[in-house]
């Protein structure tokens, strides 16, 4: 099996169409939740031809024998699989990805000459968490084969999808890139003692693409086109090995040519056809919900313009559980919110006294979306978590406020005295409850461990809120007092019901409490 490659000759498909590349750039944040990323350095060698064997043996520990001395290497993994080596190197957090990185280049470059020259250059990347595809798109046609499928993706619909808001790549799966394959036939070959080194050889020396220059004249120039590249399987076939007693042998002679994959050792099916997968890999800094909804909306319209019979079809959306998990997120909240309320007032059996700690609540969250922005943290299923837990707390200092004011308000005090001589005796308790609050909390932002990075985001959010809240209830809750708290010396019935219930239970308990003290024993 002789290739038509890189090494030898491309072949394309496409000669008076040149090559296309698209890349896409990513502009680097400067922000505290960028600082989160963890610094890996993946490093990956190919080695055409070698066993697994060799592969550990000559590529991967001497790798891994020059990256171990790197300052901050907290832990290494290799694998080493056929004709690939694969190094992962994770550095401690307080390494600064770029430099380690630079880094690793550095002790890679120094150990290159002790690896095998036929080696392909080892690639050095930095892993990000969002490497992996967010989508999975499956392309298939059944009036189309698989290379005339895989030739397509590439040159249409890749470069759309790639080009995306928030697309950082987009990764093909089961390709079948276009090749010229020489089946050759040991028989025929033994018969003219030939070898498939001189077929090799042959297609080297002539399946070439030479410049050919110009032809200048006084008046006029002309560039010199030298076709020597060939193209069609019948040029490889006439294509001649050597001269054996007169008699030109070629490759047609000892070998089939024909137009082929370049490689069938992987296969993608899909609902059980063989199929393409494209895979949408995300930008760090894109939001998941609107490159996937961008995705699905280019596919309605590719879908339009493909020929008959190919059809892209989303098989894989991880944009999906986000989505529910958000909206799980929002009935969470609209549900806290209600039964908060809910248990206001019963205790304060008051319309307008239920409305000041429930204004609370939006006006907190809002100021910790400002936080949020301002730190450069987004709107994540930890941060809404935060959110959630909130809305219990931030009403407390509000409601402290509130019964304060209120209880200067059966006092005799007219609402806007009683409101400024309420904020103003219970404010130091209400800073100190908010400072008590956000310094439970606040402190697992400062964890060094990979798992306490994940909870940044959760802990000063809900300490941000918490901190809002704390300036709402010595500001905003006031005012709404002094506004719409009335003092009511007669109540109606459903107020003196729920009121009965609490001195009975009051009553209940100051019974159970005296029977205790006077049988201390038991």
């Amino acid at each position: 099996d002789v290739r038509s490659n890189a090494a030898i000759g491309n072949f394309n498909p496409h000669p008076s169409s040149g090559p296309r590349e698209i890349r896409t750039g990513q502009a680097a944040l400067q922000s505290f939740a960028e600082m989160r990323d963890e610094p890996i350095v993946n490093v990956t060698t190919v080695y055409r031809g070698a066993s697994a064997d060799v592969i550990e043996s000559q590529v991967t520990k001497p790798l891994e024998d020059s990256l171990s001395g790197i300052e901050g290497v907290d832990i290494m993994t290799s694998t080493s699989r056929s004709e690939q080596s694969d190094i992962t190197v994770r550095f401690k957090l307080s390494r600064n990805p770029d430099s380690a990185a630079a880094d690793v280049r550095d002790k890679v470059s120094r150990v290159r000459g002790r690896l095998p020259q036929a080696i392909d250059e080892p690639v050095i990347a930095k892993t990000e968490a969002d490497a992996f595809p967010i989508l999975f798109i499956a392309f298939a046609s059944k009036r189309h084969t698989q290379v005339e499928q895989s030739d397509y993706a590439n040159l249409y619909i890749r470069p759309r999808l790639a080009t995306l808001p928030g697309a950082a790549d987009v990764r093909i799966n089961g390709e079948r890139k276009t090749s010229m394959r020489i089946w050759l036939d040991r028989a025929k070959l033994a018969a003219y003692k030939l070898t498939p080194a001189d077929v090799e050889d042959a297609v080297r020396r002539q399946n070439v693409e030479i410049p050919a220059g110009r032809i200048e004249s006084s008046q006029r120039e002309f560039n010199v086109l030298s076709q020597t590249d060939l193209f069609t399987p019948e040029q490889f076939g006439a294509m001649i090995i050597r001269d054996a007693t007169g008699y030109p042998v070629r490759i047609r002679d000892v070998a089939k040519v024909e137009i082929a994959p370049a490689s069938e050792r992987t296969i993608t099916r899909f609902r059980g056809d063989p199929a393409i997968s494209l895979g949408v890999v995300r930008q760090s800094t894109a939001n998941t919900l609107d490159l996937a909804k961008a995705v699905r909306k280019e596919i309605e319209e590719i879908n339009k313009t493909l020929p008959e019979g190919m059809k892209l079809t989303l098989s894989y959306d991880s944009a999906v559980f986000i989505e529910e998990s958000t909206k799980n997120v929002f009935r969470t909240v609209i549900e806290a919110i209600a039964l908060v309320a809910l248990v206001i007032f019963i205790f304060l059996r008051n319309l307008r006294a239920t409305l000041i700690p429930l204004v609370t609540i939006p006006i907190s969250l809002i100021g910790t979306f400002t936080l949020l922005y301002a730190a450069g943290f987004t709107i994540n299923i930890l941060t809404l978590l935060a959110m959630v837990l909130a809305i219990g707390l931030v009403v407390d200092d509000a409601i402290v406020v509130m019964e304060n004011i209120y209880r200067n308000m059966e006092k005799g005090m007219k609402p806007f005295e009683a409101a400024l001589v309420g904020s103003r005796e219970i404010g130091f308790a209400i800073v100190a409850m908010t400072i008590t609050l956000a310094a439970v909390y606040a402190p697992l932002a400062f964890g060094q461990t990979r798992t306490d990075r994940l909870f940044i985001e959760f802990a000063l959010a809900l300490a941000g809120a918490v901190v809002v809240s704390g300036f709402i209830a010595l500001t905003l809750s006031p005012m709404m007092c002094s506004k719409l708290l009335k003092h009511q010396p007669s109540h109606g019935r459903v107020y003196n019901t729920i009121e009965g219930f609490f001195t009975w239970q009051t009553e209940a308990y100051r019974r159970l409490l005296t029977a205790s003290l006077g049988h201390r024993w038991i």
